[in-house]
C-alpha cells in the first residue's frame, strides 16, 4: 500500500489540477494525466484528493451475472465497500459507459460512512439528486437511470485500470477541482508537492505583471531576467 508524507497530502489537497498537470508535463514528461469526459455532479462540491482505490468493470455476461450481484460475498463492489481506506478516492473503470449508473444513493452512503474522500467514474451515476444532497463529491460521465448490471459487472479491485483514457494504478494520488481530475503517479507525488506551491505563486506574480500592462513575451514562460525579478519579489515577501 502506498503511503505519503503528511505534508505531501496537505499540499496536494490545496493544489490546483492546472498546476499539477503542468508540472507533470514539464518536469516529468507525462502528457495526459487528466481523466477525460467526466464532470462533477455538484460543481459547488467537486474538490477532493487522496490515494486511488481502483474498481474495474467488464461487459455483462448473463451466465456470470450472479458474480455481479451485490448480495454475492465475492462481488467486487461489495469488497470495495468493505476494504477501501479512510481518505481514499474510489476510481471506477466503467469502460466509458455512461448509459448505466455505477453507484446510487445507498452505495454512495456506504462509501461516505467509510470516510472516502471522493469518487471518480468514467461511467454514469444514479440518484444524482440524492447523491448531491449527501455531500459526497463525485466526478462521472453524467446521470444514468439504468443500473450497471444491465450492461456491466464489477470484476476486480485494486488492479491497474483505465479511467477516462488514463492509466490509474492503486495508490496513485488523485486531485479533483473545478478544472477536472488529475492523476499523479505515486513515485512523483512528493516532487510535485514540493514544486507546486512555488509554481502557483510564480503564476500569480506573472498574472499581476500582465495585468499591469507588461507583455506576455518573456514573462510566460519567464526568461532568466524575469525569473530573477520573481526571485527578488519572493524574497521581499519572505
Amino acid at each position: 500500500m502506498t503511503t505519503y508524507r503528511a505534508e505531501t497530502i496537505e499540499i496536494l489537497k490545496k493544489a490546483s489540477t492546472a498546476a499539477i498537470t503542468g508540472l507533470l508535463l514539464k518536469r516529468h514528461g507525462f502528457r495526459m494525466r487528466a481523466i477525460n469526459g467526466v464532470r462533477p455532479i455538484d460543481l459547488a462540491n467537486c474538490r477532493f484528493a487522496g490515494p486511488a482505490f481502483t474498481l474495474r468493470y467488464v461487459p455483462q455476461r448473463e451466465d456470470l451475472s450472479v458474480s455481479g450481484d451485490i448480495g454475492n460475498p465475492n462481488n467486487a463492489m461489495l469488497k470495495a465497500t468493505q476494504q477501501i481506506a479512510v481518505g481514499s478516492v474510489l476510481v471506477m473503470d466503467m469502460m466509458g459507459n455512461g448509459s448505466v449508473g455505477g453507484l446510487g444513493d445507498v452505495l454512495t452512503t456506504s462509501f461516505l460512512a467509510r470516510g472516502v474522500a471522493g469518487i471518480v467514474s468514467d461511467g454514469g451515476m444514479r440518484d444524482v439528486s440524492e447523491i448531491a444532497a449527501l455531500g459526497m463529491p463525485i466526478y462521472c460521465k453524467g446521470p444514468a437511470a439504468p443500473p450497471s448490471p444491465s450492461a456491466l459487472m464489477p470484476i476486480d479491485i485494486q488492479q491497474p485500470i483505465a479511467c477516462g483514457g488514463v492509466l490509474v494504478l492503486p495508490g496513485d494520488f488523485i486531485v479533483a477541482d473545478n478544472d477536472g481530475v488529475a492523476v499523479i503517479p505515486a513515485h512523483v507525488a512528493d516532487d510535485v508537492a514540493e514544486q507546486v506551491v512555488d509554481k502557483e505563486l510564480m503564476e500569480s506574480w506573472i498574472r499581476s505583471r500582465v495585468a499591469e500592462g507588461e507583455g506576455v513575451y518573456g514573462l510566460y514562460p519567464p526568461n532568466e531576467a524575469n525569473l530573477e525579478r520573481y526571485r527578488q519579489w519572493k524574497s521581499s515577501r519572505s
